[in-house]
Protein backbone atom coordinates (compact mmCIF):
# COMPACT_ATOMS: atom_id res chain seq x y z
CA UNK A 1 0.00 0.00 0.00
CA UNK A 2 2.78 2.43 0.85
CA UNK A 3 4.32 1.81 -2.57
CA UNK A 4 1.05 2.60 -4.30
CA UNK A 5 0.55 5.73 -2.22
CA UNK A 6 4.21 6.76 -2.59
CA UNK A 7 4.70 6.96 1.17
CA UNK A 8 7.83 6.22 3.20
CA UNK A 9 6.70 5.70 6.83
CA UNK A 10 8.14 5.98 10.27
CA UNK A 11 7.48 2.37 11.32
CA UNK A 12 6.58 1.95 14.98
CA UNK A 13 5.22 -1.04 16.88
CA UNK A 14 4.00 -1.76 20.36
CA UNK A 15 6.74 -3.76 22.07
CA UNK A 16 5.87 -6.82 24.18
CA UNK A 17 6.32 -6.48 27.92
CA UNK A 18 9.51 -8.19 29.13
CA UNK A 19 8.55 -11.57 30.58
CA UNK A 20 9.90 -15.04 30.97
CA UNK A 21 6.62 -16.34 29.55
CA UNK A 22 6.78 -14.45 26.26
CA UNK A 23 5.36 -16.41 23.36
CA UNK A 24 5.60 -16.26 19.59
CA UNK A 25 2.40 -14.20 19.56
CA UNK A 26 4.14 -11.46 21.55
CA UNK A 27 6.73 -11.07 18.83
CA UNK A 28 4.30 -10.72 15.92
CA UNK A 29 4.05 -6.88 15.99
CA UNK A 30 7.85 -6.61 15.96
CA UNK A 31 8.17 -9.19 13.18
CA UNK A 32 5.55 -7.42 11.07
CA UNK A 33 7.25 -4.07 11.69
CA UNK A 34 10.61 -5.55 10.68
CA UNK A 35 9.10 -6.97 7.50
CA UNK A 36 7.44 -3.66 6.60
CA UNK A 37 10.64 -1.75 7.30
CA UNK A 38 12.67 -4.13 5.14
CA UNK A 39 10.25 -3.70 2.21
CA UNK A 40 9.96 0.08 2.34
CA UNK A 41 13.72 0.38 2.66
CA UNK A 42 14.04 -1.50 -0.63
CA UNK A 43 11.46 0.78 -2.27
CA UNK A 44 13.84 3.74 -2.02
CA UNK A 45 15.59 2.40 -5.10
CA UNK A 46 12.37 2.97 -7.09
CA UNK A 47 12.52 6.18 -9.16
CA UNK A 48 10.71 9.11 -7.51
CA UNK A 49 10.05 7.16 -4.30
CA UNK A 50 10.53 9.40 -1.21
CA UNK A 51 13.96 9.17 0.40
CA UNK A 52 12.81 10.57 3.73
CA UNK A 53 9.83 9.76 5.91
CA UNK A 54 6.47 11.13 4.72
CA UNK A 55 3.97 9.47 7.10
CA UNK A 56 3.50 7.51 10.32
CA UNK A 57 2.77 3.78 10.66
CA UNK A 58 1.85 2.38 14.07
CA UNK A 59 1.50 -1.41 14.41
CA UNK A 60 -0.55 -2.66 17.36
CA UNK A 61 -2.13 -5.92 18.47
CA UNK A 62 -5.51 -6.54 20.08
CA UNK A 63 -3.89 -6.21 23.50
CA UNK A 64 -4.29 -2.49 23.03
CA UNK A 65 -7.85 -2.89 24.38
CA UNK A 66 -9.84 -6.06 24.99
CA UNK A 67 -12.99 -4.33 26.22
CA UNK A 68 -13.67 -2.41 23.00
CA UNK A 69 -14.77 -5.50 21.01
CA UNK A 70 -17.46 -6.55 23.53
CA UNK A 71 -18.86 -3.42 25.17
CA UNK A 72 -22.01 -2.03 23.60
CA UNK A 73 -21.11 0.77 21.19
CA UNK A 74 -24.05 3.15 20.70
CA UNK A 75 -23.36 4.58 17.26
CA UNK A 76 -25.70 3.86 14.36
CA UNK A 77 -23.11 1.81 12.45
CA UNK A 78 -22.14 -0.32 15.46
CA UNK A 79 -25.77 -0.87 16.47
CA UNK A 80 -26.67 -2.00 12.94
CA UNK A 81 -23.96 -4.66 12.93
CA UNK A 82 -24.52 -5.63 16.57
CA UNK A 83 -28.31 -5.89 16.72
CA UNK A 84 -29.47 -6.56 13.16
CA UNK A 85 -28.94 -9.65 11.03
CA UNK A 86 -26.49 -8.29 8.50
CA UNK A 87 -24.11 -10.03 6.12
CA UNK A 88 -21.21 -7.59 5.97
CA UNK A 89 -22.82 -4.38 4.75
CA UNK A 90 -25.86 -6.16 3.31
CA UNK A 91 -29.25 -5.60 4.91
CA UNK A 92 -32.44 -7.32 3.77
CA UNK A 93 -35.74 -5.41 3.68
CA UNK A 94 -39.22 -6.42 2.62
CA UNK A 95 -40.77 -4.46 -0.25
CA UNK A 96 -44.32 -4.66 -1.63
CA UNK A 97 -44.74 -7.05 -4.54
CA UNK A 98 -45.44 -5.36 -7.87
CA UNK A 99 -47.86 -8.17 -8.72
CA UNK A 100 -49.86 -7.69 -5.54
CA UNK A 101 -48.54 -10.88 -3.92
CA UNK A 102 -46.72 -11.26 -0.60
CA UNK A 103 -43.83 -8.86 0.17
CA UNK A 104 -40.52 -9.65 -1.51
CA UNK A 105 -37.06 -9.54 0.05
CA UNK A 106 -34.59 -7.01 -1.30
CA UNK A 107 -30.90 -6.65 -0.44
CA UNK A 108 -29.58 -3.15 0.18
CA UNK A 109 -26.00 -2.08 0.87
CA UNK A 110 -25.14 0.32 3.66
CA UNK A 111 -22.11 1.95 2.08
CA UNK A 112 -20.54 5.17 0.86
CA UNK A 113 -22.93 5.86 -2.02
CA UNK A 114 -25.77 6.26 0.50
CA UNK A 115 -25.61 9.91 1.73
CA UNK A 116 -27.90 9.21 4.69
CA UNK A 117 -25.65 6.35 5.84
CA UNK A 118 -22.55 8.53 5.45
CA UNK A 119 -24.06 11.22 7.63
CA UNK A 120 -25.43 8.98 10.37
CA UNK A 121 -23.08 6.00 10.67
CA UNK A 122 -20.85 7.51 13.39
CA UNK A 123 -23.69 9.29 15.19
CA UNK A 124 -25.23 8.08 18.46
CA UNK A 125 -28.43 6.13 17.78
CA UNK A 126 -30.51 8.65 19.76
CA UNK A 127 -29.17 11.51 17.65
CA UNK A 128 -29.54 9.48 14.44
CA UNK A 129 -33.22 8.85 15.16
CA UNK A 130 -33.79 12.54 15.81
CA UNK A 131 -32.04 13.56 12.59
CA UNK A 132 -34.07 11.08 10.55
CA UNK A 133 -37.32 12.54 11.88
CA UNK A 134 -36.12 16.06 11.00
CA UNK A 135 -35.08 14.94 7.52
CA UNK A 136 -38.43 13.33 6.81
CA UNK A 137 -40.30 16.43 8.01
CA UNK A 138 -38.12 18.85 6.04
CA UNK A 139 -38.23 16.75 2.88
CA UNK A 140 -42.01 16.42 2.99
CA UNK A 141 -42.41 20.18 3.36
CA UNK A 142 -40.10 21.18 0.51
CA UNK A 143 -40.38 18.54 -2.21
CA UNK A 144 -43.21 19.08 -4.72
CA UNK A 145 -43.81 15.38 -5.28
CA UNK A 146 -43.96 14.81 -1.53
CA UNK A 147 -46.51 17.58 -1.21
CA UNK A 148 -48.64 15.95 -3.91
CA UNK A 149 -48.55 12.69 -1.97
CA UNK A 150 -49.74 14.51 1.14
CA UNK A 151 -52.52 16.54 -0.53
CA UNK A 152 -54.39 14.16 -2.80
CA UNK A 153 -57.65 16.09 -2.42
CA UNK A 154 -58.79 15.75 -6.01
CA UNK A 155 -58.26 19.45 -6.80
CA UNK A 156 -57.04 20.57 -10.20
CA UNK A 157 -53.30 21.04 -10.70
CA UNK A 158 -51.94 23.68 -13.04
CA UNK A 159 -49.63 22.72 -15.89
CA UNK A 160 -46.78 24.58 -14.21
CA UNK A 161 -47.33 22.74 -10.93
CA UNK A 162 -47.60 19.43 -12.74
CA UNK A 163 -44.28 20.10 -14.49
CA UNK A 164 -42.58 20.81 -11.15
CA UNK A 165 -44.03 17.63 -9.69
CA UNK A 166 -42.83 15.51 -12.62
CA UNK A 167 -39.35 17.02 -12.32
CA UNK A 168 -39.31 16.29 -8.59
CA UNK A 169 -40.51 12.68 -8.86
CA UNK A 170 -37.13 10.93 -9.57
CA UNK A 171 -35.44 12.79 -6.74
CA UNK A 172 -38.45 12.18 -4.53
CA UNK A 173 -38.39 8.43 -5.14
CA UNK A 174 -34.64 8.16 -4.58
CA UNK A 175 -34.51 10.22 -1.40
CA UNK A 176 -37.71 8.80 0.05
CA UNK A 177 -36.42 5.26 -0.51
CA UNK A 178 -33.21 6.06 1.40
CA UNK A 179 -35.02 7.83 4.23
CA UNK A 180 -37.62 5.08 4.60
CA UNK A 181 -34.84 2.48 4.69
CA UNK A 182 -33.04 4.20 7.55
CA UNK A 183 -36.25 5.02 9.41
CA UNK A 184 -37.03 1.29 9.32
CA UNK A 185 -33.53 0.35 10.49
CA UNK A 186 -33.45 2.94 13.30
CA UNK A 187 -36.93 1.82 14.38
CA UNK A 188 -35.81 -1.80 14.63
CA UNK A 189 -32.71 -0.82 16.60
CA UNK A 190 -34.67 1.31 19.06
CA UNK A 191 -37.18 -1.51 19.51
CA UNK A 192 -34.37 -3.93 20.32
CA UNK A 193 -32.79 -1.47 22.74
CA UNK A 194 -36.12 -1.28 24.57
CA UNK A 195 -37.02 -4.98 24.46
CA UNK A 196 -33.53 -6.13 25.49
CA UNK A 197 -33.15 -3.55 28.25
CA UNK A 198 -29.91 -2.30 26.74
CA UNK A 199 -30.08 1.10 28.44
CA UNK A 200 -29.68 -0.43 31.89
CA UNK A 201 -27.13 -2.93 30.65
CA UNK A 202 -25.14 -0.20 28.88
CA UNK A 203 -25.04 1.84 32.07
CA UNK A 204 -23.83 -1.17 34.06
CA UNK A 205 -21.11 -1.87 31.49
CA UNK A 206 -19.88 1.72 31.75
CA UNK A 207 -19.99 1.64 35.55
CA UNK A 208 -17.94 -1.56 35.61
CA UNK A 209 -15.31 -0.09 33.32
CA UNK A 210 -15.01 3.10 35.36
CA UNK A 211 -14.98 1.29 38.70
CA UNK A 212 -18.39 2.55 39.81
CA UNK A 213 -19.98 -0.91 39.97
CA UNK A 214 -18.88 -4.29 41.25
CA UNK A 215 -20.13 -7.68 42.44
CA UNK A 216 -23.23 -6.28 44.15
CA UNK A 217 -24.48 -4.56 40.98
CA UNK A 218 -23.61 -7.53 38.75
CA UNK A 219 -25.45 -10.01 40.98
CA UNK A 220 -28.43 -7.68 41.25
CA UNK A 221 -28.60 -7.33 37.47
CA UNK A 222 -28.38 -11.07 36.85
CA UNK A 223 -31.10 -11.82 39.40
CA UNK A 224 -33.39 -9.10 38.04
CA UNK A 225 -32.84 -9.96 34.37
CA UNK A 226 -32.94 -13.76 34.37
CA UNK A 227 -34.50 -13.87 30.91
CA UNK A 228 -32.01 -11.43 29.41
CA UNK A 229 -30.32 -12.33 26.12
CA UNK A 230 -27.55 -14.87 26.94
CA UNK A 231 -24.99 -13.06 24.77
CA UNK A 232 -25.58 -9.79 26.62
CA UNK A 233 -25.00 -11.46 29.98
CA UNK A 234 -21.88 -13.10 28.57
CA UNK A 235 -20.51 -9.78 27.31
CA UNK A 236 -21.19 -8.08 30.63
CA UNK A 237 -19.39 -10.84 32.54
CA UNK A 238 -16.47 -10.67 30.09
CA UNK A 239 -16.08 -6.99 30.94
CA UNK A 240 -16.37 -7.74 34.67
CA UNK A 241 -13.77 -10.53 34.41
CA UNK A 242 -11.37 -8.25 32.59
CA UNK A 243 -11.72 -5.32 34.99
CA UNK A 244 -11.82 -7.46 38.14
CA UNK A 245 -9.95 -10.71 37.30
CA UNK A 246 -9.50 -11.46 41.00
CA UNK A 247 -13.29 -11.83 41.37
CA UNK A 248 -13.13 -14.93 39.16
CA UNK A 249 -10.53 -16.81 41.16
CA UNK A 250 -11.61 -20.04 42.84
CA UNK A 251 -15.33 -20.82 42.74
CA UNK A 252 -16.49 -17.17 42.94
CA UNK A 253 -16.47 -16.75 39.18
CA UNK A 254 -18.08 -20.15 38.62
CA UNK A 255 -21.02 -19.30 40.89
CA UNK A 256 -21.49 -15.98 39.14
CA UNK A 257 -21.50 -17.62 35.71
CA UNK A 258 -23.92 -20.27 36.92
CA UNK A 259 -26.23 -17.50 38.12
CA UNK A 260 -26.06 -16.09 34.58
CA UNK A 261 -26.89 -19.59 33.25
CA UNK A 262 -23.88 -19.61 30.93
CA UNK A 263 -23.01 -22.76 29.04
CA UNK A 264 -19.67 -24.50 29.53
CA UNK A 265 -18.40 -22.98 26.30
CA UNK A 266 -19.47 -19.49 27.39
CA UNK A 267 -17.82 -19.98 30.78
CA UNK A 268 -14.57 -20.77 29.00
CA UNK A 269 -14.86 -17.53 27.04
CA UNK A 270 -15.17 -15.57 30.30
CA UNK A 271 -12.18 -17.43 31.75
CA UNK A 272 -10.14 -16.62 28.66
CA UNK A 273 -11.07 -12.96 29.05
CA UNK A 274 -9.90 -13.11 32.65
CA UNK A 275 -6.55 -14.49 31.47
CA UNK A 276 -6.17 -11.54 29.10
CA UNK A 277 -6.56 -9.02 31.92
CA UNK A 278 -2.83 -8.62 32.47
CA UNK A 279 -1.95 -8.16 28.80
CA UNK A 280 -3.85 -5.01 27.83
CA UNK A 281 -2.04 -1.73 27.31
CA UNK A 282 -5.16 0.23 28.24
CA UNK A 283 -5.85 1.22 31.86
CA UNK A 284 -8.66 -0.94 33.23
CA UNK A 285 -10.41 1.86 35.12
CA UNK A 286 -10.16 5.24 33.41
CA UNK A 287 -10.88 8.28 35.53
CA UNK A 288 -13.26 9.93 33.06
CA UNK A 289 -16.84 9.23 34.08
CA UNK A 290 -20.17 10.00 32.53
CA UNK A 291 -23.76 8.85 32.50
CA UNK A 292 -25.87 7.35 29.75
CA UNK A 293 -29.00 9.46 29.23
CA UNK A 294 -31.65 8.67 26.65
CA UNK A 295 -34.69 10.71 27.63
CA UNK A 296 -34.90 14.28 26.34
CA UNK A 297 -31.28 15.31 26.04
CA UNK A 298 -29.17 14.71 22.97
CA UNK A 299 -26.65 11.99 23.67
CA UNK A 300 -23.03 12.38 22.63
CA UNK A 301 -21.36 9.62 24.62
CA UNK A 302 -18.48 7.65 23.24
CA UNK A 303 -17.27 5.96 26.40
CA UNK A 304 -14.17 3.94 27.14
CA UNK A 305 -14.32 1.84 24.02
CA UNK A 306 -12.07 4.22 22.12
CA UNK A 307 -10.46 6.17 24.94
CA UNK A 308 -7.03 4.54 24.87
CA UNK A 309 -6.94 4.08 21.10
CA UNK A 310 -7.74 7.76 20.55
CA UNK A 311 -5.10 8.75 23.07
CA UNK A 312 -2.51 6.66 21.21
CA UNK A 313 -3.22 8.37 17.87
CA UNK A 314 -3.05 11.79 19.49
CA UNK A 315 0.33 10.87 20.96
CA UNK A 316 1.50 9.81 17.48
CA UNK A 317 0.35 13.19 16.20
CA UNK A 318 2.34 15.00 18.90
CA UNK A 319 5.38 12.71 18.63
CA UNK A 320 4.82 11.75 22.27
CA UNK A 321 4.71 7.93 22.19
CA UNK A 322 6.90 6.42 24.95
CA UNK A 323 9.99 5.08 23.17
CA UNK A 324 10.37 2.15 25.55
CA UNK A 325 6.82 0.95 24.76
CA UNK A 326 6.65 1.88 21.07
CA UNK A 327 9.81 1.09 19.15
CA UNK A 328 10.70 3.03 15.99
CA UNK A 329 12.28 0.79 13.35
CA UNK A 330 13.79 3.78 11.56
CA UNK A 331 15.71 4.79 14.66
CA UNK A 332 16.75 1.23 15.47
CA UNK A 333 18.05 0.67 11.94
CA UNK A 334 19.95 3.96 12.03
CA UNK A 335 21.71 3.00 15.27
CA UNK A 336 22.72 -0.36 13.81
CA UNK A 337 23.77 1.27 10.54
CA UNK A 338 21.66 -1.26 8.69
CA UNK A 339 19.90 0.91 6.14
CA UNK A 340 22.23 3.72 5.25
CA UNK A 341 21.24 7.26 4.52
CA UNK A 342 17.48 6.77 4.75
CA UNK A 343 17.77 5.40 8.27
CA UNK A 344 19.88 8.37 9.36
CA UNK A 345 17.19 10.66 8.10
CA UNK A 346 14.67 8.72 10.13
CA UNK A 347 16.80 9.01 13.24
CA UNK A 348 17.31 12.74 12.80
CA UNK A 349 13.62 13.48 12.43
CA UNK A 350 12.16 10.94 14.86
CA UNK A 351 11.97 13.45 17.68
CA UNK A 352 9.33 15.46 15.84
CA UNK A 353 7.98 12.65 13.69
CA UNK A 354 4.49 13.03 15.04
CA UNK A 355 4.30 16.80 14.69
CA UNK A 356 0.98 18.59 14.88
CA UNK A 357 -1.49 19.38 12.13
CA UNK A 358 0.60 22.26 10.87
CA UNK A 359 3.28 19.89 9.55
CA UNK A 360 3.35 19.29 5.83
CA UNK A 361 4.91 16.51 3.86
CA UNK A 362 8.43 17.29 2.63
CA UNK A 363 8.63 18.88 -0.81
CA UNK A 364 10.15 15.75 -2.31
CA UNK A 365 7.17 13.62 -1.23
CA UNK A 366 4.73 12.64 -3.93
CA UNK A 367 2.00 13.42 -1.42
CA UNK A 368 2.49 17.18 -1.73
CA UNK A 369 2.05 17.35 -5.49
CA UNK A 370 -0.46 14.70 -6.47
CA UNK A 371 -4.19 14.17 -6.46
CA UNK A 372 -4.72 11.39 -3.91
CA UNK A 373 -6.18 8.11 -5.13
CA UNK A 374 -8.38 7.26 -2.18
CA UNK A 375 -9.29 3.65 -1.50
CA UNK A 376 -12.80 2.45 -0.73
CA UNK A 377 -12.22 2.79 3.01
CA UNK A 378 -10.43 6.13 2.88
CA UNK A 379 -11.67 8.66 5.40
CA UNK A 380 -11.20 11.50 2.92
CA UNK A 381 -13.11 9.89 0.09
CA UNK A 382 -16.31 11.63 1.16
CA UNK A 383 -14.96 14.23 3.55
CA UNK A 384 -15.13 17.94 2.85
CA UNK A 385 -11.40 18.42 3.35
CA UNK A 386 -8.73 19.68 1.01
CA UNK A 387 -5.97 17.04 0.77
CA UNK A 388 -3.44 19.76 -0.12
CA UNK A 389 -3.93 21.34 3.30
CA UNK A 390 -3.64 18.09 5.23
CA UNK A 391 -0.64 17.06 7.27
CA UNK A 392 1.18 13.78 6.88
CA UNK A 393 -0.93 10.65 7.04
CA UNK A 394 -1.12 8.40 10.09
CA UNK A 395 -1.54 4.69 9.35
CA UNK A 396 -2.58 2.36 12.18
CA UNK A 397 -2.61 -1.41 11.74
CA UNK A 398 -4.18 -3.67 14.39
CA UNK A 399 -3.21 -7.33 14.39
CA UNK A 400 -6.04 -9.49 15.68
CA UNK A 401 -8.87 -7.29 14.43
CA UNK A 402 -10.24 -3.78 14.89
CA UNK A 403 -13.63 -2.54 16.07
CA UNK A 404 -16.14 -0.10 14.61
CA UNK A 405 -15.50 2.27 17.50
CA UNK A 406 -11.84 2.43 16.47
CA UNK A 407 -12.84 3.03 12.86
CA UNK A 408 -15.01 5.91 14.05
CA UNK A 409 -12.10 7.40 16.00
CA UNK A 410 -10.03 7.49 12.80
CA UNK A 411 -12.81 9.38 11.00
CA UNK A 412 -13.16 11.81 13.89
CA UNK A 413 -9.43 12.49 14.30
CA UNK A 414 -8.89 12.98 10.57
CA UNK A 415 -10.95 16.14 10.80
CA UNK A 416 -9.69 17.20 14.21
CA UNK A 417 -5.98 16.73 13.48
CA UNK A 418 -6.14 17.69 9.78
CA UNK A 419 -4.23 14.49 9.06
CA UNK A 420 -5.79 11.51 7.32
CA UNK A 421 -5.88 8.63 9.81
CA UNK A 422 -6.08 5.30 7.97
CA UNK A 423 -7.04 2.15 9.87
CA UNK A 424 -5.86 -1.27 8.70
CA UNK A 425 -6.48 -4.60 10.43
CA UNK A 426 -6.54 -8.35 10.00
CA UNK A 427 -10.34 -8.19 10.37
CA UNK A 428 -13.10 -5.75 11.33
CA UNK A 429 -14.87 -7.52 14.20
CA UNK A 430 -18.32 -7.23 15.66
CA UNK A 431 -18.89 -8.56 19.22
CA UNK A 432 -20.05 -11.98 18.01
CA UNK A 433 -16.89 -12.41 15.90
CA UNK A 434 -14.66 -11.52 18.82
CA UNK A 435 -16.47 -13.90 21.17
CA UNK A 436 -16.00 -16.69 18.63
CA UNK A 437 -12.28 -15.94 18.42
CA UNK A 438 -11.97 -15.95 22.18
CA UNK A 439 -13.80 -19.27 22.42
CA UNK A 440 -11.26 -20.86 20.08
CA UNK A 441 -8.35 -20.19 22.41
CA UNK A 442 -7.37 -23.53 23.87
CA UNK A 443 -7.10 -24.13 27.61
CA UNK A 444 -3.39 -25.12 27.46
CA UNK A 445 -2.64 -21.82 25.72
CA UNK A 446 -4.40 -19.77 28.35
CA UNK A 447 -2.78 -21.70 31.15
CA UNK A 448 0.76 -21.30 29.84
CA UNK A 449 0.66 -17.84 28.31
CA UNK A 450 -2.14 -16.20 30.23
CA UNK A 451 -1.19 -12.55 30.24
CA UNK A 452 0.20 -12.77 26.75
CA UNK A 453 -2.68 -14.50 25.03
CA UNK A 454 -3.41 -12.24 22.54
CA UNK A 455 -3.45 -12.07 18.84
CA UNK A 456 -6.83 -13.68 18.30
CA UNK A 457 -6.36 -14.21 14.56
Amino acid sequence: MHTYMQEFPFVRYRAAKPSEESTFRDSIPSKLAAGVWHMVSQYKSIPNFPQRETCELLILDRNVDHIAPVIHEWTYDAMCHDLLEMDGNKYVIEVPSKSGGPPQEKEVLLEDNDPVWLELRHVHIADASERLYEKMTTFASKNKAAQMQQHKDGGEISTRELQKIVQALPKYNEIMEKLQLHVEIAGKINLQIRDMGLRDLGQLEQDLVFGDAGAKEVISYLRTNKEDDPENKLRMLMIYAFVYPEKFEGDKGTKLMQLAKLSEKEMQVVKNMQMLAGSSAAPKKPKNNFSLKFDNAKVQLWGFFFFFFQELIQKVNKGALPKDEYVCMNETAAKSGGSGEGSKAGSESTSNAGGGPERRAPAHSKRSRRTPAFGSDSVLKNAVLDPKNMGQRIFVFIIGGATRSELRVCHKLTTKLQREVVLGCTSLDDPANYITKLSLLSEPETATSGSHLPMLF
